[in-house]
């Protein structure tokens, strides 16, 4: 796991936290503040996979050649 992983899954779980808070409490700012955080959170995960896939080719041609 890289730190875009981690970083990425972290702000994740912050954000389904600040959704179901602001579903909680009746706030649709906090709801959606969360909701934005949830998927810039999927998406830096999906960056810290590609970056991962990246280096695991590179690793693999090294290998071959």
């Amino acid at each position: 796991m890289n730190k875009d992983q981690a970083k990425g899954s972290v702000k994740s779980v912050v954000g389904k936290v600040q959704a179901e808070a602001g579903k909680l409490v009746g706030n649709r700012e906090l709801q959606a503040e969360g909701l934005k955080n949830q998927l810039l959170g999927k998406a830096q995960t999906h960056l810290g996979d590609a970056k991962e896939a990246v280096q695991d080719i590179k690793k693999a041609v090294k290998s071959v050649l």
